[in-house]
């Protein structure tokens, strides 16, 4: 067996549900379940009409490339969105979700020949640190505190560190914090990529949930700086979008010839998405009113449940994504999870399994995740029993 499988670190969840083992939650409150960052607002029925009406596409092979129509529909997307212009035919390729594509990416960009490096925030999605342990690489950690408006802070990074760096992953908008970078954060980074010349994955996947001011998005802050796309792909899904996770659809786009070595992998790798799919994410990425929709319904979610937390809690709006970054009363997110579960029934994230120990801290300590993907009834509802739990210990 691949001996770097041994040195992967349980999934969040798995953690959780370690630490949640024996508890007895209060049987006369329904489980409100926050910690998972899985939509819950119905899929339109313009995918699935879409789905439904391609079925005679399983007949056949799809290529790995996917079909012009999607990878058009995808560049016309784009350019609605961020105002970039893109190559249909060689900058575009359709994946099944970011969360494949981005472990896949890693996999073909490593040159584990070499000594490598792979930098990632932190916290950070896991799968950025299992892609670049299962590729042969160093994960390299740059901490997001609120000193550092929960952005990564670039001059953590050391010379040595930079000179082994192939590869970046930045998280804007940022699971778990919501933090998002300007246009300015992205100069800096490519001015490193620059000089370093690692290559920048940009996942994107939350781009879509904001309030009303659309994230920059690092194709267009590459365009808005007169540059190309030379080192830089971003990532996209419909996961959240269009509240379509079990669809596994999405695009990445940026540098063609990082693109066609991609390409080659993924014909390896065998992850073609199936013709259905590919309908489907047509009429998705092609539609924009069930996204106002899908943003309209968080809006109220956020507007519910800000007032009611923040009379308890260190929290506040975040520039885009459906999270709440809230630090807890005390530093110990993990016992407080636990106590809020048995006593209230609602199920958060501790903010310390989504980070590791570096630099001094881990991060993510004295925070929790509270993702508002329950339907808005059940989100007001935890808010309040949260706000309730915290007032009867901890004031």
């Amino acid at each position: 067996m691949n001996p770097d499988l041994d040195r992967l670190q349980p999934y969040p969840f798995q953690r959780l549900r370690a630490l949640l083992a024996g508890a007895r939650p209060n049987g006369q409150l329904a489980h409100v379940n926050l910690s998972i960052g899985e939509p819950k607002h119905p899929t339109p029925a313009l995918l699935t009409d879409a789905l439904v009406g391609k079925l005679d596409g399983l007949s056949g092979y799809p290529a790995t490339l996917g079909t012009d129509a999607l990878r058009e529909a995808c560049a016309a997307w784009a350019f609605r969105r961020y105002g970039v212009t893109l190559d249909a035919a060689r900058e575009v390729l359709p994946v099944n979700g970011s969360r494949e594509a981005l472990f896949s990416f890693v996999q073909a960009v490593v040159d584990r020949s070499r000594d490598a490096v792979v930098i990632s925030p932190n916290p950070f999605y896991q799968i950025y640190e299992g892609a670049a342990l299962l590729a042969g690489a160093e994960p390299f950690y740059v901490n997001c505190t609120a000193g550092s408006s929960f952005l990564p802070d670039w001059s953590a990074v050391d010379e040595a560190t930079w000179q082994r760096t192939q590869l970046v992953i930045v998280c804007s908008p940022g699971n778990p914090t919501g933090a998002v970078m300007d246009l300015d954060d992205w100069r800096e980074l490519f001015a490193l990529s620059d000089r370093y010349g690692f290559v920048i994955a940009s996942d994107e996947c939350y781009s879509e949930i904001h309030f009303g001011t659309p994230p920059l998005g690092g194709l267009e802050a590459a365009n808005k700086l007169g540059r190309g796309f030379e080192r830089l792909v971003m990532f996209t899904s419909l996961s959240k979008r269009s509240n379509a996770p079990g669809l596994r659809s999405g695009f990445v786009a940026g540098d063609a010839a990082l693109l066609e070595r991609f390409l080659l992998y993924r014909t390896y790798h065998g992850s073609a998405m199936s013709l259905p799919v590919q309908a489907a994410s047509i009429a998705a990425w092609g539609d924009e009113a069930h996204v106002v929709a899908n943003r309209d319904a968080y809006q109220a979610k956020f507007d519910a449940v800000l007032p009611i937390l923040g009379d308890v809690l260190e929290v506040q709006r975040p520039d885009a994504s459906f999270y709440l970054w809230a630090k807890v009363p005390g530093s110990d997110d993990t016992a407080f999870a636990r106590a809020l579960f048995e006593e209230a029934h609602v199920t958060v994230l501790p903010g310390s399994f989504l980070a590791r120990d570096a630099h001094g801290e881990n991060p993510g300590l004295g925070y929790i995740r509270i993702a508002l993907v329950a339907p808005l009834a059940e989100c007001t509802d935890a808010a309040h029993r949260i706000a309730r739990f915290i007032r009867q210990h901890y004031r």
